[in-house]
């Protein structure tokens, strides 16, 4: 399956990703943003299983074999690029800020902001194609939320 989905994200012009691998996209960044501190808690991992479950209507165990696959592919590739593309084409740009707050529940999931996540962020921003200042509010909606 990673060698499939790998494939069709290298292509120059990748046709839009299927349901399970826009899940698994998803997963993928969601694991990259709770290890860019380079402290991938229990907490986080919680965290992303939720987000999953709660996306993408799946049961606990469910999400968990689907973080779990994503964290392998997260190991052996490098670029986000070819995830955050294949996502900003398959998310329309008013819900990406959606996915920007799935991000910040991981980020802050651990009650630690490091400058590396903010960092990992920003980029992520770019490549989704949506402004800091969304990102910021984004990340305000998940604070309060979570008080």
């Amino acid at each position: 399956m990673l060698n499939r989905l790998l494939a069709r994200l290298s292509e120059p012009k990748p046709e839009p990703l299927t349901e399970s691998d826009a899940k698994l996209a998803l997963a993928v960044l969601l694991v990259r943003v709770g290890r860019s501190d380079n402290d991938f808690s229990e907490t986080e991992k919680d965290r992303i299983n939720q987000i999953l479950m709660v996306r993408y209507s799946l049961s606990l165990q469910d999400a968990i074999a689907l973080r779990l696959q994503a964290e392998d592919i997260e190991t052996e590739v490098n670029d986000s690029v070819q995830f955050t593309r294949q996502l900003k084409q398959a998310v329309p740009l008013e819900e990406r800020t959606g996915l920007l707050e799935a991000f910040w529940e991981v980020v802050l999931a651990d009650e630690h902001r490091d400058y590396t996540e903010d960092g990992y962020l920003r980029l992520v921003c770019k490549l989704l194609g949506v402004n800091d200042h969304d990102s910021a509010f984004a990340r305000q909606r998940v604070v309060k939320k979570n008080k």
